[in-house]
């Protein structure tokens, strides 16, 4: 039985090129295609695949809260990140939000394939330059008391977050998460007075920092 893999990333010429190869595999088949996290959630949910392959750094709702929303529902979809980033922030939010795996984009597609395989078994995979990042983060975990976003913010506080980044509108905010413009306002305000932020400027430089965006999209 090949295994059912939904990719989700926001460069139409990455996707199309990993969709390609993917469909070379007998053992594998790409059962949808996601250009951000949104839609990644609700293709998960709707076809249930054994795996999602999610970039990190997307529009409109990031891989790590994506990825987060997936593993946290009812069905056993594995998640493996594929990201251009190695930075921390990245790596261990891809890890906490229940990713089993993370491989940079530079990796030659046997790696990928290899990942692919040893997840969908069961197991964990980490390209090596990243696994001694995950490494140094558990023996710093002891003394780190910065808070982030993750801590911080609720899932949906999270996500208003990274809209009002991405320069969206309170209305446009609003018709996004399908909810009203005055919930939107009192979820801005909340997450200024958590994080003691009052300006968009610096809420946009604490997202990209703590990875909820970047500077590319």
């Amino acid at each position: 039985m090949s295994v059912r893999i939904i990719l989700a990333e926001d460069h139409r010429i990455t996707r199309e090129g990993l969709v390609n190869l993917l469909k070379e595999r007998p053992d594998m088949e790409v059962v949808g295609e996601a250009e951000n996290g949104r839609e990644a959630v609700k293709l998960a949910s709707e076809l249930s695949p054994d795996l999602v392959i999610m970039d990190v750094t997307m529009p409109d709702l990031n891989g790590i809260d994506a990825t987060r929303i997936i593993t946290s529902g009812s069905n056993n979809t594995k998640v493996i990140a594929l990201s251009m980033y190695s930075d921390k922030q990245f790596v261990q939010g891809m890890i906490q939000a229940g990713a089993s795996g993370y491989l940079l984009k530079d990796c030659a597609f046997e790696e990928l394939v290899s990942a692919i395989q040893a997840v969908i078994q069961g197991d964990t995979y980490l390209s090596p330059g990243i696994a001694g990042i995950v490494v140094q983060d558990y023996l710093n975990k002891l003394t780190t008391d910065r808070s982030s976003a993750d801590t911080v913010l609720t899932n949906r506080e999270r996500e208003v977050l990274q809209l009002i980044a991405e320069g969206k509108s309170t209305k446009e905010i609003a018709a996004r998460l399908s909810v009203s413009v005055k919930t939107v306002e009192t979820h801005r305000r909340q997450i200024m007075e958590k994080l003691g932020i009052f300006s968009i400027a610096e809420l946009t430089k604490y997202a990209i920092r703590e990875g909820l965006t970047s500077l590319h999209i």
